[in-house]
């Protein structure tokens, strides 16, 4: 187990767990009513169902006292890459505006997302098929079409941001081989009040390592104060080179994301 997730293991004062158990009530009373209204409206299109998507993000953030801080203008076509913190990434991103995920297969077992995000059109690629990313590319061209913007992490998993993992360059290659613009976005996680002394946003906001998936959840809507800030860039990615430069391009990409990187957060939980 990774050092800086010991003190994740260990338990939570009555307080966030009393908190966590009455968000928790109310955030399956939000997935009940998003349920009903994808029965009611059954949306078919790509539009229609990303902007369900929208609409139940929007309302988890705000009943469950998330706020988000955006800078730039959300691009509204071409394809939106970022750095990859966990699952409140693409609740983020989709709270924001309407838009189409390209994801790891892995996504389809998260709880309650995976769900939402598949019934929302979410393009899935498995690892190490190739045959994967190339439908992918074509299914990811057909959602820029229909005219809205799609977003990937071409970092393939997630961190802690502490930096910028190296990126992937296959769903980029694909990308510029569309033709669609690539506009770099950044997000980071701060905490805005005190939650205690074991608590820091490295280890309790941000998902990633071995930690179950449900527990992470639980002890998250036990937080207060979660502030997620998202940097977008003005304009998409001027490459030096085409898609048969993809090692180039992905180097590009990441540099193009590091830039939107604001000053360090302060964190109230470290030293």
């Amino acid at each position: 187990m990774h050092p800086q997730r010991s003190a994740y293991r260990k338990g939570q004062p009555l307080f966030r767990i009393l908190i966590s158990l009455a968000r928790t009530l109310k955030l399956l009373a939000i997935f009940a009513y998003a349920t009903l209204d994808f029965i009611a409206t059954r949306p078919h299109t790509r539009q229609q169902r990303a902007e369900w998507l929208h609409r139940f993000c929007a309302r988890a953030v705000r009943q469950m006292g998330v706020a988000i801080r955006q800078h730039g203008p959300y691009p509204e076509h071409g394809v939106v890459i970022a750095n990859h913190l966990g699952y409140l990434d693409i609740v983020a991103l989709a709270a924001l505006h309407r838009c189409v995920f390209v994801a790891k297969s892995e996504i389809l077992h998260w709880p309650i997302l995976g769900w939402m995000t598949t019934i929302a059109g979410t393009v899935y690629v498995e690892r190490g098929r190739g045959a994967s990313a190339l439908s992918a590319g074509s299914r990811m061209q057909a959602a820029a079409t229909a005219g809205l913007p799609v977003v990937f992490f071409p970092e393939g998993t997630t961190s802690n941001g502490e930096t910028v993992l190296k990126f992937h360059s296959g769903l980029l290659a694909r990308a510029m081989a569309a033709g669609l613009p690539i506009t770099a976005a950044h997000i980071a996680y701060r905490l805005t009040r005190d939650n205690g002394p074991r608590i820091a946003v490295a280890n309790d906001v941000c998902f990633w390592g071995d930690v179950s998936m449900l527990k992470h959840i639980f002890r998250l809507l036990g937080l207060r104060g979660i502030e997620i800030e998202v940097r977008f860039a003005d304009a998409p990615i001027a490459f030096s080179e085409g898609p048969a430069q993809r090692k180039r391009a992905a180097i590009e990409a990441r540099e193009a994301v590091l830039q939107l990187r604001p000053p360090m957060l302060s964190d109230p939980a470290s030293p």
